[in-house]
């Protein structure tokens, strides 16, 4: 299955997935007096907008080159992921303020809920965690932050299924406040969620680099490589789901021009076939020490 079919695959079972389970849950929570399934609901209808942004930010960030984007346009599915993340923080804001309004305006007339919330809860925690292993499966075959972001915007929802259960299951036993305090540590998980996903995409977008340890295998492997004396500097950036590197390497003084440039090109050329995600390699050559 190409790129293409993968993507429309992953957008169609999240869109459907989460407009069945939302209306379901929504269903549950009015009919079944809980205000913690209803805050369930609205976090899977965020869900609907999420793919959504997942979907577009991962086509247009499949994009070729151009003359005003000569570097490519990976960094939109950065912008996508930095979308779904403020997204995520809305729901979380919006659940977390009906909880608080529940909690204090209105702790006289909190009602117990039925049985059936408790039902939708059970099925939803099954059902996303689904989808989050569907989602994070593709996506790391693509290589997506803006689907490995969605597939934790499914997982978010899952655990706050499990604190929704939890909540209807307290307030079932006797005390009817635990609904509104689920809704609340409903709202705390999304935002955790929500922080993370940001913080990795503009991560992405500063020129950050691929971390140290992904470094040291660049280094270990371009040392290897034949006519390479030294490794004079080595810098890398993230471009989106890209890598780009900066490398400057030593190679015997005596030798011809010609001959520098060929162990040059061989490098970058086995730098970028070894590692999937570098998309280019920068390559100075120096003359390496007597």
């Amino acid at each position: 299955m190409d790129e293409k079919n993968i993507v429309k695959k992953l957008s169609l079972v999240g869109i459907l997935g989460n407009i069945v389970l939302a209306a379901f849950k929504l269903f549950a929570g009015i009919l079944g007096n809980s205000g913690a399934m209803i805050s369930d609901a609205v976090h899977s209808l965020s869900d609907v907008f999420a793919t959504l942004v997942a979907y577009f930010g991962v086509k247009m960030s499949q994009q070729k080159e151009d003359e005003k984007h000569p570097y490519g346009h990976e960094r939109l599915e950065c912008v996508a992921s930095l979308i779904l993340a403020l997204i995520l923080a809305g729901t979380g804001v919006g659940i977390g303020y009906a909880g608080l309004r529940k909690l204090f305006l209105a702790r006289e007339s909190i009602e117990i809920p039925t049985l059936l919330p408790l039902i939708a809860a059970i099925v939803s925690i099954v059902i996303k965690e689904a989808m989050f292993w569907y989602t994070m499966y593709y996506a790391k075959m693509l290589d997506s932050a803006a689907f490995k972001a969605d597939a934790w915007h499914h997982r978010s929802d899952a655990i706050s299924s499990i604190g929704a259960f939890i909540g209807i299951g307290m307030a079932k036993l006797g005390f009817p406040i635990m609904d509104p305090i689920a809704g609340l540590l409903i709202c705390i998980l999304i935002l955790k969620v929500a922080f993370d996903i940001f913080t990795d995409a503009l991560n992405k977008m500063l020129d950050t680099s691929c971390g140290a340890a992904m470094e040291a295998k660049i280094k270990m492997f371009v040392q290897e490589q034949p006519g390479v004396c030294q490794i004079d500097l080595l810098h890398t950036r993230q471009f989106g789901n890209k890598i780009y590197v900066d490398l400057e390497i030593a190679v015997k003084r005596d030798i011809s021009l010609l001959d520098a440039h060929a162990i040059a090109e061989d490098v970058h050329s086995s730098v970028e076939k070894e590692f999937p995600n570098v998309k280019h390699v920068m390559i100075h050559v120096n003359p390496a020490d007597e």
